[in-house]
């Protein structure tokens, strides 16, 4: 077969959602386009979180960044940030904002 036999197999497949079995939501749903974040965390969300789960991750992380003042530049703020991602994600201690009051 050559690729432009496979080309609409291919493209379909592009086009399919991926599905994962999320770890945070504790069922299936959409996966992730691509690695998040470089090396084994990136991998390891990829293959166990959810798009939907990472959103909920991001709004979590802004509002770490907002609240703490953190910079995503500083790689100890970075380092900071990884470790909360995986307690968040994956089930462990995670950190509030002190005084943050989620709107309503």
């Amino acid at each position: 077969a050559t690729l432009f036999n496979d080309f609409p197999q291919l493209l379909i497949e592009k086009l399919m959602t991926r599905t994962v079995y999320c770890t945070y939501l504790g069922r299936e749903a959409e996966g992730l386009n691509r690695k998040p974040l470089p090396g084994e965390l990136g991998e390891r969300i990829y293959n166990e979180i959810s798009a939907e789960a990472w959103k909920k991750w991001l709004a979590h992380q802004t509002m770490l960044i907002n609240e703490k003042r953190l910079s995503p530049i500083d790689p100890e703020h970075r380092k900071y940030l990884e470790q909360q991602a995986e307690a968040f994600l994956f089930g462990g201690e995670v950190d509030a904002a002190e005084g943050y009051v989620p709107p309503e």
